[in-house]
């Protein structure tokens, strides 16, 4: 798992490089259009038996997202990811897209 992470953000600033830093993704547009539309997205968690924290979409109009974590930050950390992947965002751009967690107690997520 660390190789493929490690593979993946190389070629993420590989890829932002080639582009340019003036150069923004389509799906940062479509993330962006995403929730001026319809809002954040929330999450709902569960423990799993392993000490895994797993987080479901619940309200995401174009389809699901789900993924998991160890602890709260590793979890934090995934979800931020997987909103970008499923953007087709590499994560190379995750401060342009400026994901945050918005809503404490329901688990949402949004652009600031």
């Amino acid at each position: 798992m660390f190789i493929y992470k490690t593979y993946k953000k190389i070629k993420d600033y590989f890829i932002k490089f080639l582009l340019g830093s003036k150069t923004v993704p389509q799906g940062l547009f479509e993330l962006s259009r995403y929730c001026q539309l319809f809002g954040g997205i929330n999450f709902k968690f569960k423990k799993e038996g392993d000490n895994t924290i797993v987080a479901v979409s619940d309200n995401f109009k174009l389809g699901s997202i789900i993924t998991s974590g160890r602890n709260e930050e590793e979890l934090d950390n995934n979800i931020k990811d997987a909103i970008l992947t499923f953007f087709e965002i590499p994560s190379s751009y995750s401060k342009e897209a400026h994901i945050c967690k918005v809503e404490e107690k329901q688990g949402g997520y949004a652009i600031a």
